[in-house]
């Protein structure tokens, strides 16, 4: 499969409509992306980007339901399913499913990329046939993965409001570093490193560094 591989001036929708095209040679039509609301709860997703706008409804539907949510995830689920839309014993009363029917799409895969917390982003990959190979389904998700990495980038680019240094303290804290070994990383203060893990906890809305590293996790900044 050949993914497009220069990113680096691409938006996160430019990116997945590259990644759908790709995708066309395994009857996939349409991807979105959920990623957790940073200021929500464990359960409360949204769509980071979704292609073609069209399905923006289903993709709405989907981000709004408990499927595929944090008790699934508790119940120690496969980071990666494989669904046939139309065979779920939850379609009858599943709006998510039967708005993608509804669009003509049989088949979902999901690859799911975890994050601190419970929350995790996921990609989904859409198909208006059954896929009726495991390698097929192998393949898309090979696909997510190899793709993963600059959509994460674009999301965190896209949603993060953190200044660069600010985000360098957080990446710092996280890895276990104190503020004054911070300061001696980076060549300032200690003042200095308290006072941009301060305006990052701001902006992330929080009122400690331990929250403003998950915030920051769930943005993909870190």
């Amino acid at each position: 499969m050949q993914l497009p591989v220069n990113f680096d001036s691409a938006s996160l929708d430019g990116i997945l409509s590259d990644w759908a095209s790709a995708l066309r040679e395994f009857s996939v039509e349409a991807v979105a992306v959920l990623g957790p609301d940073p200021f929500g709860t464990i359960e409360d997703r949204q769509v980071m980007a979704v292609h073609p706008p069209l399905v923006a409804d289903a993709a709405t539907a989907l981000a709004e339901s408990r499927d595929f949510g944090a008790p699934w995830r508790d119940s120690d689920a496969p980071l990666v399913a494989w669904q046939h839309i139309a065979k779920s014993d939850q379609l009858a009363s599943s709006r998510w499913r039967l708005l993608w029917l509804a669009h003509g799409f049989q088949t979902v895969v999901r690859v799911e990329f975890t994050l601190p917390a419970g929350r995790a982003f996921e990609c989904f990959m859409f198909s208006p046939r059954e896929l009726t190979d495991r390698s097929e389904a192998a393949s898309l998700a090979w696909s997510a993965l190899n793709i993963w990495p600059v959509i994460r980038r674009c999301i965190a680019q896209e949603r993060s409001t953190l200044s660069p240094r600010e985000r360098e303290c957080l990446v710092l804290a996280f890895q276990g570093m104190t503020a004054r070994e911070t300061g001696q990383r980076l060549r300032c203060s200690e003042r200095t490193v308290n006072y941009h893990l301060a305006n990052a906890m701001g902006k992330l809305k929080v009122d400690n560094k331990l929250a403003a590293i998950q915030r920051a996790c769930w943005i993909g900044a870190l």
